[in-house]
């Protein structure tokens, strides 16, 4: 079973007017099957603790810990984060043009797997997921996010969760610029994915859209760089009804 760890979280960013802390003392645990949703305002750190996971350089670590199965996330490279099983769906993915998105994703598992899979294999394992998420097959010929719409970068990203098989998948803002129906591809091959692989998953979201796709079992309420309050399923409905105004003087809290 993976369990990624992380403890008092503190993270900055700099800025024009230099360093300015984002995230303020996190505390989190996510398992093998467990679903996990840190929901909260526009600018309440959801996104900075998904960039600092995964390892971008502009987010700074001052102080905490971040392990998974026990290994240091802190110390490894962002090559070695994926390959120790941790996968990130970005909120707006970047373009990588010359580069098609087979090459990509057979670069991609190559590197994961430490091994390139046999190309007859690999074009049928492809092509079933891309089935899955209702992608075109021409899909696999165009330039990484090149000229996609909202809907096909987010089925890019979780075609390659798929295809990884990550331990843990952060996603943030996945239903970001989806349609109802989009939305509903999206999350049935999240589903999918946790329910083959047994991925532990963890939804940054603002609204409760998502969470009506992929039911989460812990919800977590950030607020200014910490989790305020925790609970289940709940927590969520509670949110739909009286808005983040309602946590607002609940005191910092851990798990």
């Amino acid at each position: 079973m993976a369990e990624l760890v992380i403890r008092d979280l503190h993270v900055s960013v700099e800025g024009d007017e230099g360093a300015r802390e984002i995230l303020r003392g996190v505390n989190l645990t996510i398992r093998s099957g467990e679903i996990h949703a840190i929901m909260g305002p526009n600018g309440s750190g959801k996104s900075t603790l998904a960039y600092s996971i995964a390892g971008h350089p502009r987010y700074v670590i001052t102080s905490g810990t971040v392990t998974l199965d026990g290994a240091d996330v802190l110390a490894m490279s962002v090559d070695e984060r994926a390959r120790a099983g941790l996968f990130l769906a970005m909120q707006y993915p970047v373009e990588v043009p010359g580069v098609t998105v087979s090459n990509f994703l057979r670069t991609a598992a190559t590197a994961i797997r430490g091994e390139a899979p046999k190309l007859r294999t690999w074009m049928s394992e492809m092509k079933e997921s891309m089935e899955t998420l209702q992608v075109d097959q021409s899909f696999a010929s165009r330039n990484v996010n090149e000229g996609f719409s909202g809907g096909e970068r987010k089925r890019h990203e979780i075609l390659q969760m798929e295809l990884l098989k990550p331990k843990i998948a952060v996603l943030d803002e996945t239903d970001s610029g989806l349609d109802i129906d989009a939305l509903k591809v999206v999350a049935a091959g999240v589903n999918r994915v946790h329910d083959k692989e047994d991925t532990g998953l963890l939804l940054i979201t603002h609204t409760t859209r998502l969470l009506k796709q992929i039911p989460a079992q812990f919800v977590h309420v950030f607020g200014d760089g910490v989790i305020v309050t925790s609970g289940g399923p709940e927590l969520a409905e509670q949110i739909d009804a009286e808005g983040y105004e309602a946590f607002a003087a609940v005191p910092a809290a851990g798990e």
